[in-house]
């Protein structure tokens, strides 16, 4: 699971991230609002959650959040604030958050709320993927290569599900280290390589079907 987490306190932010990733959670944080209303406008098929303070400089997050409600984003949005009034409640929920959470809080709360949003189902993802003879449960996380369960890694799996999500569509490296890894990971690493050469050998006579665009990327092609 990927999280974005917008929240200006770099201590709290940072210490956000760190326990969140102790949790095998991915995590890219940022520090004001209209950094993160472009960030997740332009890479909505990355995150799962969107962790989102409500004061933040240059643009709140309620506004925030209401804007990319406004562009059919529906990324789950849990709000953090140190306001506790019914009205502020009201107002984060009615601009399309999905959970509100007042500081001070438990990091263990925190973990619960996450969990129960991930159990959300979202509309925008259908309950199975298809492409070519692979066939991707969405619920179960399962995955099945002409009728037979294929033993991937969570870091094959999620490479693959992005694949599967932009099917026929030369993906970058730096793409798909920002879906699968988190943005901060090395760019010149030959971490996609290693990873595409394994998916390859794992989808046997398929593996030619994950093509290399030289100079571009990778496609999969079916």
């Amino acid at each position: 699971m990927k999280i974005l987490v917008i929240e200006d306190n770099t201590k709290l932010a940072n210490s956000l991230k760190r326990g969140l990733e102790q949790e095998n959670y991915a995590v890219d944080l940022l520090f004001d609002g209209e950094s993160g209303e472009r960030r997740l406008k332009t890479r909505r098929d990355i995150y799962d959650l969107v962790i989102l303070d409500v004061m933040l400089p240059g643009k709140n997050g309620v506004a925030v959040c209401a804007a990319w409600r406004a562009d059919n984003i529906i990324t789950p949005v849990l709000m953090l604030t140190s306001r506790d009034t019914t009205e502020d409640k009201v107002l984060g929920l009615d601009s399309g958050a999905d959970d509100y959470l007042i500081k001070p809080f438990e990091f263990t709360e925190l973990l619960a709320r996450i969990r129960a949003l991930s159990r959300r189902p979202q509309t925008s993802q259908s309950e199975s993927l298809l492409v070519g003879p692979l066939i991707l449960n969405n619920a179960k996380k399962q995955l099945t290569l002409g009728g037979q369960p294929l033993n991937l890694t969570l870091r094959e799996l999620r490479l693959l599900e992005y694949f599967m999500r932009h099917p026929g569509q030369v993906l970058s490296r730096d793409q798909i280290l920002a879906a699968v890894w988190d943005f901060s990971f090395d760019s010149f690493s030959n971490v996609v390589d290693v990873h595409i050469k394994n998916l390859r050998k794992k989808l046997g006579d398929y593996g030619k079907n994950l093509q290399t665009v030289r100079g571009l990327g990778y496609r999969l092609e079916f």
